[in-house]
């Protein structure tokens, strides 16, 4: 026992005729006693782990659910630096009985380059970091051995990523596997055999690698989703993204709730798999950039069709739709005009039903009044999602075009 070996025998023999002992002290004093014994032999009986009395680790802090959750980035800023070039050395061949050797010398490697790679597994530019620098070059070597060259610095993003330099699109990643090439590394220095001539024979001269490229591109995804849920603040979409898919978006009673776009994945009997986004909400005057509308309202124009999400429980909920059509139409002419479907949500409350009766007089096209919190009517939107998605995919592949699949 391990016990035996840390106290000495006297002292052990005193710890284990404690129980024995009557001491003329209180009661409570000799329960103190007691706790502090059975205390040490939980520490020192440790000869054996299976013997040893196991002692409860603490739990971990439970972590929210809206810590939790992943948001999806559709645009993102990165600054890329290309590898330095390894420096060239200036050297001379020393050998026994060769007085004049000569140079020696080698050049530095190549810096490295950033390159950016698409890859059909990355949904989402989540993982991209803001910085990115490419590995240096090694110096040259004596007897004319080269510098190794710095590795490549490659950047997964997904397909259908638009690389913008000053504003202009400089690369359309939309192949597996296509390559372009964001940073340049610096060219290697020279070292001084590479400096030698018949005018020179003994060159002193050696060279410093230059410096890689260093640029900003802007990376965007031409597209976040096949469908944009579009609507008003508290309108509702976080908890029908929540009740369509297993993503789970914050959901609350107040406004603004949801910040950063989310996106979920709907799946069919046919493993056909269909992005829904979950776009913030959009506020009167979004298009004048009021609160933080462009930003909102270029996360909609990622998407392939839209779902205009409307309150039933509001009085006139029709003016809710005209103002979202004139919102995406400000920004951006077309927009609106997308393949959509108008989803009257919270048809469980009982004055929505007298709304949804005033806005199928109101709107031309098919309303689907449904309610997300309890599950009424979801499989009718299941099915017009479905219809929207074969369009798009037909509509691409009479452009020859391959649609996005997830």
């Amino acid at each position: 026992m391990l016990g035996s070996k840390i106290l000495s025998s006297r002292t052990w023999a005193l710890l284990d005729h404690l129980r024995q002992w009557r001491p003329a002290y209180s009661p409570h004093i000799q329960i103190y006693l007691l706790q502090q014994f059975k205390s040490w032999q939980r520490i020192l009986s440790t000869s054996c782990a299976k013997c040893a009395k196991n002692q409860r680790l603490k739990q971990k802090r439970a972590i929210s659910e809206k810590k939790l959750t992943r948001y999806f980035v559709d645009h993102r800023r990165v600054c890329v630096i290309g590898g330095r070039g390894g420096q060239g050395i200036n050297s001379f061949h020393s050998e026994p009985r060769k007085e004049f050797g000569g140079p020696d010398g080698g050049n530095g490697g190549d810096g490295g380059h950033v390159i950016l790679k698409a890859d059909q597994q990355i949904k989402s530019l989540a993982s991209v970091l803001p910085l990115y620098r490419g590995f240096d070059g090694e110096r040259g070597r004596s007897k004319n051995c080269y510098g190794v060259n710095g590795g490549y610095t490659y950047i997964k993003v997904p397909l259908g990523t638009l690389v913008k330099a000053d504003g202009k699109i400089v690369a359309d990643l939309a192949q597996h596997g296509e390559e372009y090439v964001a940073a340049y590394g610096g060219t290697g220095g020279k070292g001084n055999r590479f400096f030698l001539s018949n005018e020179n024979r003994a060159p002193m001269t050696a060279t410093l690698g230059e410096s890689g490229q260093e640029r900003v591109l802007h990376l965007e995804l031409k597209t976040m989703a096949h469908a944009g849920l579009v609507g008003f603040p508290n309108a509702g979409k976080s908890s029908l993204l929540r009740a369509i898919s297993n993503a789970k978006p914050a959901v609350a009673p107040y406004p603004f709730t949801t910040l950063n776009p989310h996106v979920g994945i709907v799946h069919y009997q046919d493993y056909e798999q269909v992005a829904v986004a979950d776009v913030p909400g959009i506020i009167r005057g979004a298009h004048l950039n009021k609160g933080l509308g462009l930003a909102f309202l270029r996360h909609i124009e990622h998407c392939r069709f839209l779902l205009f999400v409307v309150d039933l429980s509001v009085s006139e909920p029709w003016i809710q739709l005209q103002d979202l059509k004139y919102e995406l139409e400000q920004y951006e002419e077309g927009l609106s005009k997308r393949p959509h479907a108008v989803i009257g949500n919270k048809i469980d409350l009982p004055q929505s039903k007298a709304n949804l009766l005033l806005l199928k007089e109101r709107v031309e096209q098919r309303v689907i009044p449904l309610s997300a919190l309890t599950g009424d009517n979801l499989e009718a939107l299941l099915l017009h999602l479905r219809d929207l998605y074969d369009a798009y995919v037909n509509t691409e592949q009479s452009r020859r075009q391959n649609p996005v699949k997830w």
